[in-house]
């Protein structure tokens, strides 16, 4: 892809080789088309779609929930290879993963490794009235680092399941003060993205520190929130742009912000300021 005019952070992308799984009882597994296994494949990838600056983290799909933490330590050797790479540290809530986290967390401090991510895919749920009192002990482990070292929390969004978007709000609206919380996809699925945007704005004025990207978004979801935050003046610091490559299209993700009627100053913000502001602080 030829290098646009604006500068690029993309705040939301995986690197590592993940297996293919016959998702949905195919008769053959089923992966990305194109994988970024080393740190060298990554970096020739941001090179041929123009990108400045990227944050990396396991790459996963597989339904196995100690499948992604196997990859932290390629996370933690590309972060620390090249300033233009940063890292997510993979952490699960799950308590068969406890002792997993744990080690995860110790990576806190690492050059480069500047927020978290998990998801409920695997298991669980975001929603902290569901939790049972080792879910409960595991959350709060992440939360209270995420929150000490000022780490943003990713979280997969779905409309469904423990990534469900309601149950992602349940856990915004009881730790997104304490906690800087990434709301990836924009709550996933038109259906997702109906609920989410109204409440994007709601959770902002009340002072949660919620952010979000348009990985993902299908129909009008994200120019709908990105109208809304020109046309009420707020929320336009928590929108960062995140490509979600290998499982997105990298073309597709970056003209769903270059191509939507919202100004160059937005834009702008998007696709590098905001990302430079939130984690400027680690470098």
């Amino acid at each position: 892809m030829e290098k646009k005019r604006k500068r690029v952070f993309d705040n939301h992308s995986h690197i590592g080789p993940v297996p293919g799984f016959a998702y949905y009882g195919l008769p053959e597994a089923v992966k990305p088309t194109t994988d970024y296994d080393t740190t060298e494949q990554y970096i020739k990838g941001m090179d041929e779609n123009g990108v400045d600056r990227a944050m990396v983290m396991s790459n996963y799909g597989f339904p196995d929930s100690a499948q992604p933490f196997t990859l932290n330590p390629l996370v933690a050797e590309s972060a620390e290879a090249d300033d233009r790479l940063l890292g997510a540290i993979w952490v699960s809530a799950l308590p068969k993963d406890r002792e997993r986290t744990e080690e995860s967390l110790k990576m806190i401090g690492t050059k480069g490794l500047i927020a978290l991510k998990t998801t409920c895919l695997l298991g669980g749920t975001f929603n902290p009235e569901e939790w049972d009192s080792e879910a409960a002990e595991s959350w709060k482990m992440i939360l209270d680092a995420g929150a000490e070292h000022d780490m943003p929390l990713h979280i997969h969004t779905s409309p469904g399941g423990g990534s469900d978007i309601d149950n992602a709000m349940a856990l915004i609206r009881k730790f997104g003060k304490t906690n800087k919380i990434h709301v990836v996809h924009m709550g996933g699925g038109v259906s997702g993205h109906i609920k989410f945007v109204p409440r994007f704005f709601e959770l902002v004025e009340e002072g949660y520190q919620v952010y979000t990207d348009s990985s993902w978004a299908v129909g009008f979801g994200s120019s709908w929130l990105l109208q809304e935050i020109e046309k009420r003046g707020i929320g336009r610091d928590r929108f960062l742009f995140g490509s979600d490559i290998p499982w997105s299209d990298f073309a597709s993700e970056y003209w769903k912000i270059e191509g939507a009627p919202i100004s160059d100053a937005l834009k702008d913000d998007i696709f590098w300021n905001n990302g430079e502001r939130l984690y400027s602080k680690f470098w």
